[in-house]
Formats: structure tokens, C-alpha cells, sequence
């Protein structure tokens, strides 16, 4: 399996806009981080997670591979706002692109693209929704051989679940306040895992680098990668001094191979 970071920034990205503090006037290619988004390959299949707004630039920055489906962790406009931009995908698909969320999720985005779901043009994307349940973790199988485990994740106090995912060895955890005991006992055991780290002070609804360690501790992957960043997790070459062994600072276009 094959995992590419084609974004790793928080909502705002980094740069910031209208921000002239240090990090965001850095030189540093690992500092530019795109909103917050990962292809997987596996199986001879690209799944993609989350669509946000720059996926368009990270598409063609791979150089517009094909995708299989696209899994959802929730409906923020950062993870879903290039939702549109699949458009030259859909061809591939009679019934319509494939995507994957919790059924609220879906309704969002009928809500966000109802043009998708109710035109017969061939001018607008076509996308099939498939729903699943963050009950009981029950897998699903995605581009027909790749079975796919959601995790319940605790986003925000007032909202509903959103989805982290176990596929084979790797577990992909984003936009996480709470992770859930369900969540830890399913991702314990992986190779790696991908979990969001805000910033060095507490936040609302996210995690920061503190928390995000802590929970690397008790799952214990072999390797872990911290996403979704803010331009206040500092510069990427400081930060990166600070963390364990086997604990990675992701960067925008990184790629790793994870074992079976």
C-alpha cells in the first residue's frame, strides 16, 4: 500500500492569507500546506480521502491519476469543497463517481451539489452515494476489493460523528477532539497511522501536538504522521526536533509504503 499526503494544512492552509507572522513567510517547501486531503493506492485502486478546495492543484500536481472512489470523514467545506472539480471522473462510472460517508454526510452533499444527483446533462458530475454506519465499525468493501473499517471520531460537542478509516495496515484519523474507545481498540494494532495535530496550544475542536502524541502512545504503530496543521504548529524543521522516533511531521507530496 501507498499512501501520498496531497495535503496537510488545516482550513485556512498555510500560508494564511492576510498572515505575515514567520511561518507563513517561510521559504520552506514543507511549510506550504495545502487544505488537508490523502491518496491511498492499494490493489491497483487510488482512493481518494476527503475533496477539499485545492484538489484541483493537488490532482494535477500528481498529474490527474485515475480514482477509484472518494471516502468522506465529514462535511466541513475544507474536506469537500472540490467536490465539483470530479466532474472529469464521473465518465468512468455508468452509475455515477463512487463516494463513501455517514449518511449525514450525503445529505450534505445533495445539499452542496443537488445538480449531481438530478440533471441527466453530461455537463454536470454524476455521483453515486454509498452510506455507512459509525455504530459498530462494520467494514465495507470499497472499488470492489478493499475493505474499508470507519472509525468514530469526536470533531465537535454539538455535531455528529465524523469518520476516521482502517484500511489494511493503515488508519487515517483527521479533524479529531475525542477519539472514542471503539476507535482506539479498532486502530491498535496498525502499522501506521495518520492523526492531526493543530497547533502546540489547546483548541476547541481539534486536537494539538500534545494530544495527538498522547494518543500515538496508546495505539503504539510502528509509525505515525501528523496532519493538519496550522501555521501555529511552527516552522516544519523545529517542530519535527521535537517529536519521538517513530513519529513524522507530514509534508505536502510525501509519500510512504506501508507494509501488508
Amino acid at each position: 500500500m501507498k499512501l501520498t499526503f496531497l495535503g496537510t494544512g488545516t482550513s485556512s492552509g498555510v500560508p494564511q492569507l492576510r498572515c505575515s507572522c514567520p511561518v507563513c513567510r517561510s521559504k520552506n517547501p514543507a511549510d506550504k500546506r495545502l487544505r488537508a486531503s490523502a491518496l491511498i493506492t492499494f490493489n491497483g485502486k487510488n482512493l481518494l480521502i476527503d475533496c477539499g478546495p485545492d484538489f484541483h492543484t493537488q490532482m494535477l500536481r500528481l498529474g490527474s491519476p485515475d480514482l477509484h472512489a472518494l471516502l468522506l470523514t465529514h462535511s466541513h467545506y475544507d474536506h469537500i469543497g472540490g467536490i465539483d472539480d470530479l466532474r472529469p471522473y464521473t465518465p468512468d462510472f455508468a452509475d455515477g463517481f463512487p463516494i463513501y460517508s455517514t449518511p449525514d454526510v450525503a445529505d450534505d452533499i445533495k445539499r452542496v451539489v443537488p445538480y449531481a444527483f438530478n440533471s441527466g446533462s453530461d455537463r454536470v458530475p454524476k455521483f453515486r452515494l454509498n452510506t455507512f454506519s459509525l455504530s459498530d465499525c462494520r467494514p465495507f468493501t470499497v472499488a470492489e476489493t478493499i475493505d474499508v473499517i470507519p472509525l468514530p471520531i469526536v470533531h465537535t460537542a454539538d455535531g455528529p460523528l465524523i469518520a476516521g478509516f482502517r484500511i489494511n495496515n493503515l488508519v487515517y484519523i483527521t479533524d479529531c477532539k475525542k477519539i472514542t474507545p471503539q476507535a482506539i481498540e479498532t486502530a491498535r494494532g496498525c502499522d501506521t497511522l495518520v492523526i492531526n495535530a493543530l497547533r502546540h496550544t489547546p483548541h476547541p475542536t481539534h486536537i494539538n501536538l500534545k494530544e495527538a502524541l498522547d494518543i500515538i502512545k496508546e495505539i503504539a504503530p510502528r509509525m505515525a504522521f501528523l496532519t493538519h496543521f496550522s501555521h501555529a504548529i511552527g516552522f516544519h524543521a523545529e517542530t519535527s526536533r521535537m517529536l519521538p522516533q517513530n513519529v513524522t511531521m507530514a509534508r505536502d507530496m510525501l509519500t510512504v509504503s506501508i507494509p501488508d
